[in-house]
């Protein structure tokens, strides 16, 4: 049975060290503790967005610095591949900003996966909504992974998003699982929700059947003219953020856990912290979207500060199993 609301929010209230424990453990039962896998995140098509997602600048609705600009080519799309497997990425995401997408671009998606899965790389696409029938283009383009993020517990969703619901979101995921794909899906922390919404969103992404292969977990950045970075917005305690990679790995110990957006505002020891609690991937690349990231560099040296490597496609994936925390 996954861990309900109840279950996940004592994790939160246990002693700090007996929490990091309680997900280190787990986590060596899974992964090899000091492999993280590189993942590279690119945007095929960026700003424009007809949504009104209240941390995002590629909303058509803000006033950010973000000019809307078409679907990349896909010379330039498997140019940027090939130099982040240079770099030692061994996945890559493909993220587009309109609301869901249009067959005549789908098209050219497809295309741009068969290209970069040739590379011998993972792929994954984050399109928004999908459509009937569409996640079975993209399973058929060779497509491993979807990410469609829930953002934050049903309850705090309202707050943050108001032209999509959070039933779209899971009809989505859905859609993607039915098509065979692997899902990518997890949030973003720092948006004024409480330690409840916490608890209750990661609750959510475990009662997926099955879980999320894949989890990622954000740090709100605050991007002038978003609704997330007017005056008040609350800034969430850094120990905060990592009892909810820690309670994230306890929820779903077979999954990647991904430290993401706002990497570039935490220090190495903090971001240490997060590796200790469960955190076994992480978005590498000087940019994220539109938001920036860590130096590839910088990542490399806390690597070898840590005694950490990164993952290869060679090592065996673990073994997904119902663990009771």
């Amino acid at each position: 049975m996954p861990l309900d609301a109840a279950d996940i929010a004592a994790l939160f209230e246990l002693p700090f060290s007996d929490l990091i424990y309680r997900a280190q453990t787990l986590h060596r039962q899974h992964f090899d503790p000091n492999a993280v896998q590189l993942s590279t995140l690119l945007s095929i098509k960026t700003g424009g967005c007809s949504e009104d997602c209240g941390y995002c600048s590629q909303s058509a609705r803000f006033h950010t610095d973000v000019e809307s600009q078409p679907l990349m080519s896909q010379e330039t799309v498997i140019a940027a591949a090939q130099a982040a497997k240079a770099r030692g990425a061994t996945r890559f995401c493909m993220g587009a900003a309109w609301r869901g997408p249009k067959e005549k671009d789908l098209a050219q998606v497809t295309e741009m996966v068969r290209a970069v899965k040739s590379l011998g790389m993972e792929t994954c696409a984050t399109l928004g909504l999908l459509r009937e029938g569409q996640a079975e283009q993209l399973a058929q383009a060779g497509l491993d992974y979807y990410n469609h993020n829930l953002d934050t517990s049903r309850s705090h969703y309202d707050n943050i998003v108001h032209t999509h619901s959070y039933d779209n979101r899971l009809d989505t995921l859905r859609k993607v699982r039915g098509a065979g794909l692997k899902v990518c899906c997890g949030g973003i922390m720092g948006m004024g929700e409480s330690r409840a919404d916490r608890a209750q969103f990661l609750a959510e992404l475990a009662a997926l059947d099955p879980p999320p292969e894949s989890v990622p977990i954000n740090l709100l950045v605050h991007i002038p003219g978003t609704p997330l970075s007017e005056p008040g917005t609350s800034v969430l305690d850094p120990i905060e953020f990592v009892r909810t990679v820690a309670a994230a790995r306890i929820a779903m110990p077979a999954s990647f856990v991904r430290l993401s957006a706002g990497r570039s505002q935490m220090p190495d020891h903090l971001q240490a912290l997060c590796f200790l609690a469960g955190a076994n991937s992480i978005f590498y690349g000087d940019r994220l979207l539109t938001t920036p990231n860590p130096e590839s560099d910088a990542d490399l040296k806390l690597f070898e500060k840590l005694g950490i490597r990164p993952l290869n496609l060679e090592m065996p994936e673990p073994q997904r199993k119902t663990t009771e925390a």
